[in-house]
């Protein structure tokens, strides 16, 4: 299948005509900037509540509430940091950053929030204090409890507040009385333990956030207890300040020890009852769910991850009982929402059977090979709303998209009708519909009630001032997803183009996707010259389990799917494959860097961004699901590291021109990968760029230096194919 974008020009209202597309990019945060995100549905449907800027370069998130009744859509204003700070500035904690490092999150203000059941009390943090805010009478304030504060959540009820503060779990009233610890380190564990926050793995690779979860009675709650003693300590220092210590850093490298975690169940006077299950088969606690529809119910992994129970609490006595058992010969997938209690008491999860990813409601399938589930959004009596792609089954499958579907033992309904990307939130009757397509920029937000549109969510987010024109198809024997872009107005008779791959190529991220933002920086390169192809190799989510499988014990098959498009596609476009170069950030740059290590026939000149070098330095729960244990898997980690003991791998490989960039300040993929490759190249006797980077992180939110990444990276390119 072949999808193109239509070639009309996208109105521009709204966008920074006098910007380069590097600096607007930069500046609106890839145009994340002023639009609408983090919803919350009232029960009763009488509103919505999501947080937004003020404009497409505006940083500083407010808290909005948008008002259903009458039939008459109106919004508002809940909460402005700058009111609510008198407009100092704002000041984060360690820990707070470190929240924010681990969820990709480059806003400020009001990031984040969480309500009460009926979706009146919201409670967030700003500034390390704590803030409430009564969303049916449009008021905010500061509450006195001790800082900084991290990540508060009402009670269902709306009486209470808890959080977390110095590693304590604590709770303090709506109105700011009774503030008190509830679960606090003593003196001996200070330094390693904290109550109610998820520790690194869990928010950087299981996506779980929280650390503690209300009872529906708001008497209690499940607060986990993680203690990163075992943890190795490493240090990450700021070479351009050497007057500054290094900050410590408990990583748990592959093969290393994980944090200690234990689940309680805490009551509102304190007392704790531990939550018993067999931790050391199952050390990962990767989901709990407690609602009014069932038990407390946690889902827990071993080690290898091929194995999982559900187990159901009982809150009086810490006691589980195994609900149901999973296991796979390579790997568990973890997704959103999932698993839950549906309201008639029935286990809802998404599992792999059959060759496909089904929705399992109890022990029956709702779905089947049709489509490929991919989250858990709703649940009600009579349905589950879930996001699903097409599935390896489908008998004409829409090449990047995704779609929200109602799903019940009846049968299956789409809601989202565009050909696009589409996710939701839903509560009651009203259904909130967050849609992407290609032939508009940004997305388009849209309130339902009982499937009819009653209002839309404005978006402040700027026009970016360049249109891609991209062609959606498939490439090589594989019949790999792949995205196409030719340069603005290119000409055919002028020739074949210098090919630039720009993947991701890994595990979690899909880049072929029927959205036009994705593309923005893609298009932006093609303009510079450049045939660019995006290829969704196996490893990569959203076709079938066997396509994301297929990586197990061997990451250089992504490098074998990357070679297999291009060629390919060479059939059908005007691709130079005497000049092709890759580009990439994280996995996709250790991608890039394999490429012109490995299959330097192939590939002439790299750019890797933040790469993964040598895989033991990568964390236990990623790196293990993928390779197994380094101590008794040592050749899969030699086989797929592009760095060993004994330095490169095939040292004797004509040399190809490479660009390594690496943030200094990065604690996901440490610098350490990127010295130690660089080493190994200066060994070999190998030329090489390096581009360290002072103070930044995994991700690069600083404005000037988003912006001359790019034009270093264009320079580099067509410096090293030989390009005017």
């Amino acid at each position: 299948m072949t999808t193109e974008t239509p070639e009309t020009d996208v109105p521009q209202e709204g966008s920074a005509q006098r910007l380069s597309f590097p600096r607007q990019h930069a500046r609106t945060q890839r145009f994340s900037l002023g639009a609408p995100r983090a919803f919350t549905v009232a029960p009763d449907g009488s509103r919505v509540v999501f947080v937004r800027s003020g404009s497409g370069t505006d940083r500083s998130g407010r808290l909005w509430v948008l008002d259903l009744a009458d039939g008459d859509a109106t919004e508002r204003v809940a909460a402005d940091p700058q009111a609510l700070l008198d407009g100092s500035a704002e000041q984060l904690s360690a820990a707070e950053r470190a929240r924010r490092e681990r969820s990709r999150e480059g806003g400020a203000g009001i990031v984040g929030y969480a309500t009460d059941a009926a979706v009146e009390l919201a409670a967030f943090a700003l500034s390390g204090k704590l803030f409430a805010a009564e969303l049916r009478a449009g008021t905010a304030r500061e509450l006195p409890v001790p800082g900084p504060v991290i990540d508060p959540r009402p009670s269902p009820d709306g009486r209470h507040i808890a959080y977390v503060a110095g590693g304590a779990l604590r709770v303090t009233g709506a109105d700011g009385g009774d503030d008190r610890a509830l679960a606090a380190p003593d003196a001996v564990e200070a330094d390693t333990v904290t109550y109610g926050l998820a520790e690194f793995i869990a928010a950087e690779e299981m996506q779980r956030s929280r650390g503690f979860w209300w009872s529906p009675e708001s008497d209690r709650l499940l607060v986990a207890r993680v203690d990163d003693a075992p943890v190795q300590r490493w240090w990450i220092a700021d070479p351009a300040h050497p007057d500054r210590e290094p900050t410590a850093v408990a990583y748990p490298a592959a093969g290393t020890a994980n944090a200690d975690v234990r689940l309680f169940v805490v009551g509102l006077d304190g007392v704790r009852t531990e939550v018993a299950w067999d931790r050391a088969r199952y050390p990962y606690l990767a989901r709990v769910h407690w609602s009014t529809d069932g038990a407390p119910l946690v889902l827990v992994q071993a080690r290898d991850q091929r194995s999982a129970l559900y187990l159901a609490v009982d809150p009086d006595t810490g006691a589980t009982r195994m609900v149901h058992a999973d296991e796979d010969d390579d790997w568990l997938e973890l997704f959103p929402g999932s698993p839950c209690w549906s309201p008639s008491g029935r286990l809802v999860r998404i599992a792999d059977e059959g060759g496909a990813r089904v929705l399992a409601w109890g022990e029956r399938p709702l779905t089947g090979s049709s489509l490929h589930v991919r989250a858990v959004l709703d649940v009600t009596e009579d349905s589950a709303l879930i996001s699903a792609s097409a599935g390896p089954g489908a008998a004409d499958q829409e090449l990047g998209e995704v779609h929200v579907y109602r799903v019940n033992e009846l049968g299956v309904e789409r809601v989202s009708q565009e050909p696009g990307v589409h996710s939701a939130v839903r509560a009651g009757d009203i259904t909130v519909l967050v849609s992407a397509t290609l032939d508009r920029p940004g997305s388009r937000v849209s309130v339902l009630r009982d499937g009819k549109q009653v209002a839309t969510v404005a978006s402040h987010a700027q026009r970016p001032g360049l249109t891609p024109r991209v062609t959606l198809t498939e490439g090589g024997a594989r019949q790999i997803p792949c995205a196409v872009l030719l340069p603005t107005g290119y000409d055919p008779s002028a020739g074949p183009l210098p090919v630039l791959m720009d993947p991701y190529g890994g595990p979690h991220a899909q880049r072929v996707l029927k959205a036009q933002n994705v593309y923005l920086t893609s298009q932006w390169f093609a303009d510079q010259g450049f045939a660019v192809v995006i290829a969704d190799g196996r490893g990569t989510p959203g076709r079938s389990p066997a396509w994301e499988k297929a990586v197990n014990g061997d990451l250089t098959r992504t490098l074998d799917d990357q070679v297999d498009a291009l060629h390919g596609l060479a059939e059908r476009f005007p691709l130079d494959l005497s000049r092709v170069a890759m580009r990439g950030w994280s996995f996709g740059g250790y991608l890039s860097a394999m490429a012109v290590l490995r299959r330097p026939d192939v590939f002439h000149a790299a750019v890797a961004g933040a790469p993964v070098t040598d895989l033991r330095l990568y964390d236990t729960h990623y790196q293990e699901r993928y390779l197994g244990d380094p101590t008794t898997s040592p050749e899969a980690y030699r086989n797929s590291s592009l760095v060993s003991d004994d330095g490169l791998v095939d040292p004797g490989e004509p040399h190809r021109p490479m660009l390594i960039i690496h943030g200094l300040a990065d604690d996901n993929v440490v610098v350490a990968h990127a010295l130690r490759l660089s080493s190994a190249l200066l060994a070999a006797g190998r030329p090489h760029e390096v581009l360290p980077l002072s103070g930044v992180t995994h991700m690069t939110p600083q404005e000037q230096v988003a912006e001359n990444l790019l034009l270093l990276q264009v320079d580099f390119l067509k410096r090293s194919l030989g390009l005017p």
